[in-house]
């Protein structure tokens, strides 16, 4: 048991450890040789669980395409344009509005080349793409690649030429010319110099570019010492799940009846309790390995998939608002009773370990019909945050819940004594869970309704809905409302005065909604601000400088701190956070008054005057935008890559707290820029 507990330990800890500068898309590029004198160039990706990668030739005005450039193809000349070797997932973006593409899981692209000179063949190039995921999108990002004659079979694409009659010939090399770059003031012209391998990297502005990261880490910084908490948020709304599970009608009464039968099969105690214990672990052992056969049935790419896919979250939809109907009482969700009478008769007629475990799937069944639609909103919460063990460690956590009081009464019996009897509390609890599937349903249809842009789930419209929702909870825990099959109340205990109170209070929290509030409680489940059609919310913050080096200048010469925005024209996080927190009045005051606002767009594709080429990693690496070349001071300087990224500098380029990420918490993101005032006066 101990080693069991340390293994789910361990992988936990491995899962968890990620460090920021993420690289959520691996590439191998191959030339693949027939011995003809076509030959074809084989990028491959394979992509994290929950990102995706763009499509190619995106509308302008979107995110950064996937493309493919050669900047020398000597000896040989391009055929045709790159293809996928799947169609991509087209969801309808209201923030561009416009229809964008890109695969999740693998995908390989395939561009077809022509070698006229085998002797003089040389492919060179890089492949430039953008990958995002639900809460982040990096900068543009490039991977080189090179091929030479080395790569080929010269003798049998010279004898494949002549078999056509065609001489080797050399064709104009067919390379992609950067266009002429914009004029550059000599204030915001700084770029990294071009530095020798295993050599420092030396600057222009040394100080500026100096690399902070140590020091970022001495505040305590969580985003560059990230962890991808995903899977723990999941493991506890799994536990939260098996706790509310427990006050359910159909496993509530069975807490004593289970303890009684393991107490009545043997006179030692000690054993009933050591099988009342293998009782709950057989529990746990049931619902992880339900959990993994999801994940091994759809695979982590199809989770992936499901949280942006518009037609599952329909069904998501349409699920929820099922278990919510079986729970105000229309109908009931049960398993065949000859399964379950089966199981019994298994657990009555075996003995030990075996019979312990058929007593436990027993549960599981009779059970069903109320941890049915827990369960199956666990899995689809599970599904959509893009994790690939995300089902197996809800289920864990669920299971925990569900089995700890079947032990603890085993091993302490006289506490059954002490327990609420059933009765109709265990209906209304169904009923409570019945008006909050109802609530988290309309997430779902909000999700398809953005993809599709039918805009019938506007924001004021999805609050509209939760409003009547959280209201008619607040009537119904008051005895206000009667389902056919609820007992009557013949007076209002505390507990539910005070769960009524807080249901219509949330309801009235939400009314100025309506009219623009940011309700930051709320916005992940809410649409999006921009979709309100009537907002009195209407102010916002603009960057006084978009370049680095020159805003830094400013800074020093009124002795004022800075906040760099890292941020991206395709970046929707980013939006979210200009839309929903700059523009908060007390935000909006501290940025343009006490900061120097410096925001830097990592997509922007103005090319540089001329390509910088700098040492990363051990790789060299080609900066040939104004975008690369604010990802590189990212990456360098500060050791992330993500985007929404905030950080406080003083005016000589050291940071003042720690980083910020996309968190749409107002106090919070006042207390941040207030943390960095406290540190520069």
């Amino acid at each position: 048991m101990k080693r069991f507990v340390s293994l789910l330990m361990l992988t936990f800890m491995a899962l968890a450890v990620q460090a920021q500068i993420l690289t959520p898309v691996k590439w191998k590029i191959q030339l693949e040789d027939s011995g003809t004198a076509e030959k074809t160039l084989v990028f491959s990706a394979t992509l994290d669980a929950g990102w995706h990668l763009y499509d190619m030739n995106l509308p302008e005005g979107g995110p950064i395409s996937t493309s493919f450039s050669f900047e020398n193809l000597t000896g040989a000349k391009a055929v045709g344009t790159p293809v996928a070797s799947k169609e991509a997932t087209k969801v309808f973006d209201e923030q561009f509005q416009m229809e964008l593409r890109w695969f999740a899981g693998e995908v390989t692209f395939r561009q077809k080349i022509e070698v006229t000179d085998p002797q003089k063949f040389q492919a060179e190039g890089y492949v430039e793409y953008m990958a995002c995921n639900d809460e982040n999108c990096l900068p543009p990002d490039q991977e080189e690649f090179s091929f030479s004659k080395k790569d080929i079979d010269v003798e049998k694409t010279l004898a494949a030429l002549s078999s056509k009659g065609e001489e080797p010939k050399a064709e104009p090399q067919d390379t992609v010319t950067p266009e002429e770059p914009a004029e550059v003031e000599a204030s915001t012209s700084a770029t990294p110099e071009y530095v020798p391998e295993e050599e420092p990297q030396v600057y222009q502005s040394e100080d500026l570019w100096m690399p902070v990261i140590d020091e970022l880490k001495a505040f305590g910084d969580e985003t560059i010492s990230a962890t991808d908490t995903s899977w723990l948020f999941i493991f506890f709304a799994g536990f939260a799940g098996g706790l509310i599970a427990l006050l359910t009608p159909c496993v509530w009464p069975m807490i004593p009846m289970t303890v009684s039968f393991f107490l009545k099969r043997t006179k030692d105690r000690k054993k009933a309790i050591r099988d009342a214990i293998m009782y709950g672990i057989s529990i746990i052992v049931i619902y992880l390995v339900l959990g993994l056969l999801i994940t091994g049935i759809f695979g982590a790419s199809a989770l992936n998939d499901l949280s942006t896919n518009a037609i599952f979250n329909i069904i998501f939809f349409l699920l929820l608002v099922l278990f919510a109907v079986s729970f105000f009482g229309a109908f009931e969700l049960v398993l065949p009773a000859s399964w379950t009478n089966k199981l019994d008769s298994k657990a009555d007629s075996t003995t030990g370990i075996i019979s312990i475990f058929f007593m436990s799937f027993t549960l599981v069944l009779v059970s069903f019909s109320c941890t049915g639609p827990i369960i199956g909103t666990l899995l689809v919460q599970a599904a959509t945050m893009g994790a690939a063990i995300g089902p197996a460690v809800g289920m864990f956590g669920f299971a925990l819940a569900l089995s700890i009081p079947f032990s603890l009464f085993a091993i302490f019996p006289n506490l059954l004594q002490s327990m609420p009897k059933s009765g109709g509390w265990l209906n209304s609890v169904k009923v409570v869970l019945g008006f909050l599937e109802l609530a988290l349903a309309l997430k779902f249809l909000s999700v398809a309704d953005l993809a599709y842009g039918w805009r019938l789930l506007d924001r004021e419209t999805f609050l509209v809905l939760w409003i009547v929702i959280f209201a008619l909870l607040g009537f119904y825990l008051l005895g206000k409302l009667k389902f056919s099959h609820d007992s009557d109340l013949k007076y209002v205990s505390v507990p539910r005065l005070f769960m009524a109170i807080i249901s219509f209070a949330f309801a009235v929290y939400m009314v100025p909604g309506l009219w623009g509030a940011p309700l930051k409680s709320i916005s992940a489940f809410a649409p999006p601000l921009y979709t309100q059609d009537f907002s009195l919310y209407d102010d916002e913050v603009h960057a006084a400088f978009d370049d680095y080096e020159a805003g830094m200048a400013y800074a020093k010469q009124h002795n004022k701190p800075v906040m760099i925005d890292f941020s991206g024209y395709g970046c929707v996080n980013c939006r979210k956070m200009e839309a929903s927190v700059w523009t908060d009045s007390r935000v909006k005051d501290i940025l343009e008054n006490d900061y120097v606002l410096i925001t830097l767009m990592v997509d922007d594709k103005t090319k540089l005057p001329e390509p910088i080429q700098i040492q990363e990693n051990g790789k060299t690496r080609t900066l040939r935008t104004i975008g690369d070349k604010w990802s590189y001071l990212q990456r360098s300087k500060f050791g992330a890559n993500a985007q929404p990224f905030y950080i406080l500098l003083d005016n000589e380029g050291k940071p003042l707290a720690p980083s910020y990420a996309f968190d749409e918490d107002v106090d919070k993101y006042i207390q941040f820029l207030e943390r960095g005032l406290k540190e520069f006066k």
